[in-house]
């Protein structure tokens, strides 16, 4: 029979595969007024790449990615005018060039893109009722106009800077976000552990599975490329 591969074990969600429940205990949102909030402290958070700074704002506490340079009793903006690094702004008010982070999907949503330690976002074009961001992987989305965002870069950026050394880093780095570390190959495998596995049989003249299983395959037999657009070398 053979044991489970990857994906059957992480569809079972086993200690693993799950991210530390302390890891997550501060929940990154939006507060639901506007006005003028206080930087309380500056938190480290083990499930997150960016330090989380904990915000005042009338009687309202919550928590979002700091931005480069933010400091401990720092005062932010929160739906304001003003474009200064840390303020909350809808993007309607946020001009055409300015770098932000932390973007609302959906207004409303307490932000859902561009969080990790170093990354930003740059407002590229307006249009009626709709606002175009260019993420850090080069794709344009259009949002609403209604949606939040934070101005400047988010921290945390020489995280990848500093060489792990050893691997006992990078595991508890990848243990404390819930990843399985270190990954092996699916073809390095036996064919006891994995069906792309067995050093025999990998000239595709041998008959070697194919690598494209369908979009409703299940969890056993999706592996490799799911519903690729093109198979094969690139022609040049």
């Amino acid at each position: 029979m053979g044991k489970r591969i990857i994906q059957q074990r992480r569809g079972r969600g086993s200690s693993t595969y799950r991210a530390r429940r302390k890891a997550f205990k501060y929940r990154v949102k939006y507060p639901s007024g506007k006005g003028k909030g206080r930087v309380l402290k500056l938190i480290y958070s083990g499930g997150h790449t960016a330090p989380l700074a904990k915000i005042k704002l009338n009687k309202e506490i919550f928590f979002n990615p700091a931005t480069q340079n933010l400091f401990e009793g720092q005062e932010i903006e929160i739906g304001g005018k003003e474009i200064k690094a840390g303020n909350i702004l809808s993007l309607k008010k946020i001009p055409i060039g300015a770098e932000i982070f932390n973007i609302e999907r959906r207004p409303g949503d307490g932000g859902k893109l561009i969080r990790s330690g170093g990354n930003k976002a740059i407002v590229t074009k307006k249009a009626e009722g709709k606002v175009a961001v260019l993420l850090p992987s080069k794709k344009e989305i259009w949002f609403d106009e209604k949606c939040r965002a934070s101005i400047g870069e988010a921290a945390g950026a020489g995280r990848l800077e500093k060489p792990l050394i050893k691997a006992g880093r990078k595991f508890y780095l990848a243990k404390s976000k819930g990843k399985l570390w270190p990954r092996i190959s699916a073809v390095k495998m036996n064919v006891y552990d994995h069906p792309f596995g067995s050093g025999r049989g990998k000239n595709i003249s041998h008959g070697r599975k194919g690598k494209t299983p369908k979009r409703n395959a299940p969890p056993g037999a999706k592996v490799g490329s799911l519903k690729p657009k093109k198979t094969g070398r690139r022609k040049k």
